[in-house]
């Protein structure tokens, strides 16, 4: 369903590349240059992380009561948002890869020279499915409240904050170009993060769908 409202809805997938190509370009002429490693692996994931808020805020926002009920009466709510939570997972896989294109297209790929591409694509991969699995359950919570935009964003920064301080850490390390046996570690803290989230997910979404 998710899948079918998207592609009546094709200018949301519109906005969300206009964002990601509007901020990059703004970035470009901002930094006017190289940036230092960091800064360039820094920037990115902030850029991703908005777009992350701007592409999954409308997970259950666009939902009316009469919809809600008609899915309440044909499907498990475990399974809707374990199918929620994998569309969305599916579609940051699909907008992390085509930020860094873009990324890298306006602000240089130099950064590549000396890294362990593998890992970062990897970094790239899980930062994008668990900032997902994060905000899927945040959307779900701030729709059934009726506050919107507004408790998404108060309860999504607290929460994805950790993942995002991991991911930017090893992602910093693939781009240095440090070996697996350093950054396992990190990489198998944001899987656990993820299985915790997906964990939660489905055991509170069944108390938030029958209020």
């Amino acid at each position: 369903m998710e899948a079918a409202l998207d592609l009546r809805q094709r200018a949301a997938w519109g906005g969300m590349l206009l964002y990601v190509t509007g901020a990059v370009y703004v970035a470009h002429l901002a930094l006017k240059g190289s940036p230092a490693i960091a800064t360039w692996n820094a920037l990115f994931w902030i850029i991703l992380l908005f777009a992350a808020f701007n592409a999954l805020a409308r997970s259950f926002q666009r939902e009316d009561n009469g919809r809600q009920l008609y899915l309440h009466t044909l499907a498990d709510p475990r399974s809707v948002i374990l199918a929620r939570t994998v569309y969305n997972i599916l579609t940051m896989l699909l907008l992390s890869l085509l930020s860094l294109v873009f990324y890298m297209l306006f602000m240089g790929g130099q950064v590549m020279d000396q890294a362990d591409v593998p890992q970062y694509l990897l970094a790239v991969a899980m930062g994008g499915a668990g900032f997902a699995a994060v905000l899927t359950l945040i959307s779900a919570i701030a729709a059934r409240a009726g506050s919107g935009l507004g408790l998404m964003a108060i309860l999504g920064f607290p929460l994805v904050l950790p993942m995002l301080l991991t991911v930017m850490r090893v992602s910093k390390l693939a781009l240095d170009g440090v070996g697996w046996a350093v950054t396992g570690t990190y990489f198998l803290g944001l899987a656990l993060l993820g299985v915790i989230v997906v964990t939660l997910s489905w055991l509170l979404f069944p108390y938030l769908w029958r209020d």
